[in-house]
């Protein structure tokens, strides 16, 4: 199971939202590309990034910082954020990002996005982020009144990736993972499966490795991270190493 530390971008820098809110922000690095080096040189395999600006209609302001990130590392990123059409993402695979992370494209035009994963065939996740049983879009302010079952439906029979399961209530709270969400919905799919929302400290990661699931691909570090709560070698140990200490 993969350890993947997270770089939501703002304004070229790298912050965190609390529950996805652009008004409760802390930024944490002035500078993603050294972020990224540092998580590199400390053995992660992946990167987690989400442009937020992107998320929020301003597609443009984190690009160049992207781009300096990929040419920088040789870790795999997956990127999402303010992806809104097919050009968006041939521009993005072009440029080398090794996998992009779709939510509201994937629920407002399925048609699309599965004609798109032929192509770009293990490529692309759909992100289930989840409120109240319902998938958030639009940057996480509106409901599509779509469940998890649904979309877990639409997409199995694709060539997409994998699903980015979010809680939304827990994110950036420190609260813990949603373990039972994740147990719930990961036997419905034969689909990877990555989860985010609410990583606290290594107990959430020994509980992870306690789920017998080979589609368990892995967990997104944010906040538990940059707070200190959670030091990469020990928790890549874990979760490659199955060690409690």
């Amino acid at each position: 199971m993969k350890f993947i530390p997270a770089i939501d971008l703002k304004d070229n820098k790298c912050v965190r939202l609390k529950k996805g809110k652009e008004d409760n922000l802390t930024i944490f690095n002035d500078d993603p590309v050294n972020q990224a080096k540092f998580f590199e040189k400390n053995g992660c395999k992946r990167i987690h990034i989400i442009d937020l600006d992107g998320a929020f209609g301003r597609s443009d302001i984190n690009k160049q910082t992207i781009l300096n990130i990929r040419k920088n590392t040789k870790v795999e990123i997956e990127l999402g954020g303010g992806l809104k059409n097919e050009r968006d993402l041939d521009f993005w695979i072009n440029q080398g990002i090794d996998f992009l992370i779709v939510g509201s494209l994937a629920i407002n035009n399925k048609i699309l996005i599965k004609e798109i994963s032929k192509k770009l065939k293990n490529k692309i996740y759909v992100a289930l982020d989840v409120l109240h049983q319902h998938i958030m879009i639009k940057g996480w302010v509106e409901s599509s009144q779509v469940t998890i079952d649904q979309v877990l439906k639409d997409y199995e029979s694709t060539d997409i990736k994998g699903f980015i399961l979010t809680d939304i209530n827990r994110d950036g709270m420190l609260e813990g993972l949603n373990i039972d969400l994740i147990k719930e919905n990961i036997l419905k799919t034969n689909k990877n499966i990555i989860v985010g929302g609410g990583l606290s400290n290594y107990d959430d990661l020994i509980n992870l490795k306690k789920i017998s699931s080979s589609n368990l691909e892995g967990v997104i570090a944010g906040k538990s991270f940059y707070s200190g709560n959670i030091e990469i070698t020990k928790a890549i140990k874990i979760l490659e190493n199955n060690a409690q200490n």
